[in-house]
């Protein structure tokens, strides 16, 4: 694995994503990899293996056309990777939604599959405030507690 097939691997993802496809998103991992959707060890989602992974995907899609992203190499140190990029949400009328700043840090084994994935996000500050202020207004509201 070099940079290139880095970014060809970080493409075949967001595709893998886009399309559910089971076996696209089998390719993408190791038979063995770890994959953490948060670097905080306490957090209960993190799938081995990529039976488990392509379950986790596919129990949890996102509608068709609601989404997108793009992802590109930011660092390579001997067999680590690491990726930054942006994913977008959208409402059924094309409206932006959300917003996430994303990093991957990745290994891959010699087949050049996926073995541990690990991802750091963060909320853009703009829909941050407007989920809090619409939470907020829901709680003043009586709409929750």
């Amino acid at each position: 694995m070099d940079r290139h097939g880095f970014q060809s691997w970080l493409d075949r993802y967001v595709a893998a994503w886009k399309s559910y496809d089971e076996a696209d998103i089998k390719s993408l991992f190791s038979d063995d990899c770890v994959y953490r959707y948060s670097p905080d060890p306490a957090e209960p989602a993190v799938y081995q293996g990529r039976d488990a992974i392509a379950q986790s995907w596919l129990e949890n899609k996102d509608e068709p056309n609601t989404y997108d992203a793009k992802y590109e190499p930011l660092a390579v140190d001997g067999d680590t990777f690491v990726a930054n990029g942006v994913t977008r949400y959208f409402n059924a009328d094309g409206s932006q939604r959300d917003e996430f700043y994303n990093v991957y840090v990745c290994r891959f084994n010699e087949e050049g599959e996926c073995a541990t994935f690990t991802e750091y996000w963060m909320q853009n500050r703009k829909f941050r405030k407007a989920w809090r202020d619409e939470l907020v207004r829901k709680a003043k509201a009586g709409e929750i507690e």
